[in-house]
């Protein structure tokens, strides 16, 4: 495991800073510490991030664990990371910002507004815009990322997150004229949503869940693969091993005549009958024919 995260630990993001001094030994802090220490100090500022990016309180809560949990299943990868914390930010703004949650029962539910009525203006300005948008003005005038940063962290070109920023200012500046200022929109952003009762769950509950989930779909993976063999060794196995031309379809043969009831026999014909009845069933008579 990196230095960083055993012998000091030094989070440091815009937003989301943790500092940590550690005894010089690599025994001293334990991927489950180190995972502990980063959700304690980043959790309840994500958790606020995701809400003003998507309006809903469960998904917000809901976006910081589903990216815990998928840190601590990559955890190896995330301690050396330069910014460990920056890795969570993006992932939890991914699952936040993803467009298959309007599928989910609970965004027909109506969300309760926020709690401070000072509050509600800018936040329904903030949802109306389109979500890069709203991700870019986020990163950079509320949490302060420079141009480059916000563009790496949105994976866009610096031209085009400059275009989201200005069109972004410009939309909340129609709406909210004392808004229009960067200095006075990015105190109104830090503040935003202050008083709001967002929580997050506790770490050893999302590193349980993690494992739980990763146990899941470890076990699914398995009974698929399990199933997709016996389904190929069954096809294997019942499958025709020559070819066998296709049966040809059935045609209206034209010119037969119609099949008509039996009518009285001839007297010929009844001779013939009373003649094969009154011979014997057995003997020379129906091997060898009889002299005229």
């Amino acid at each position: 495991m990196c230095r960083s995260i055993y012998d000091y630990v030094l989070f440091r993001t815009k937003g989301c800073a943790v500092t940590a001094e550690l005894e010089p030994s690599p025994a001293s802090l334990t991927p489950a510490q180190a995972f502990d220490a980063l959700y304690a100090f980043c959790a309840p500022a994500l958790v606020r991030q995701a809400y003003l990016l998507t309006g809903r309180r469960e998904l917000a809560r809901e976006s910081v664990e589903r990216a815990f949990q998928l840190a601590w299943q990559r955890w190896p990868e995330v301690a050396v990371d330069p910014d460990p914390a920056g890795w969570m930010r993006a992932m939890t703004y991914e699952y936040a910002l993803s467009p298959w949650h309007r599928f989910h029962p609970r965004h027909r539910r109506h969300e309760p507004p926020a709690a401070d009525p000072s509050d509600r203006p800018l936040m329904a300005a903030l949802l109306e815009l389109p979500p890069p948008q709203r991700r870019s003005l986020l990163l950079y005038d509320g949490l302060g990322l420079d141009l480059p940063e916000t563009a790496a962290e949105t994976e866009a070109s610096t031209p085009t997150t400059a275009s989201r920023l200005m069109n972004a200012r410009a939309a909340i500046a129609a709406r909210l004229p004392d808004l229009a200022d960067p200095s006075a929109l990015h105190e109104r952003l830090t503040s935003l949503a202050a008083h709001e009762r967002l929580h997050a769950s506790k770490p050893p509950t999302v590193r349980n869940g993690g494992e739980r989930r990763a146990r899941f779909w470890t076990r699914a993976a398995i009974a698929f693969t399990v199933a997709l063999i016996g389904t190929t060794a069954l096809t294997v196995r019942t499958a025709p091993t020559h070819y066998e031309p296709p049966v040809a379809p059935g045609a209206e043969i034209q010119g037969v005549p119609p099949r008509v009831g039996q009518g009285a026999l001839s007297e010929s014909e009844v001779s013939l009958r009373r003649k094969l009845r009154e011979s014997m069933g057995n003997g020379p008579e129906r091997v060898v024919p009889l002299a005229h």
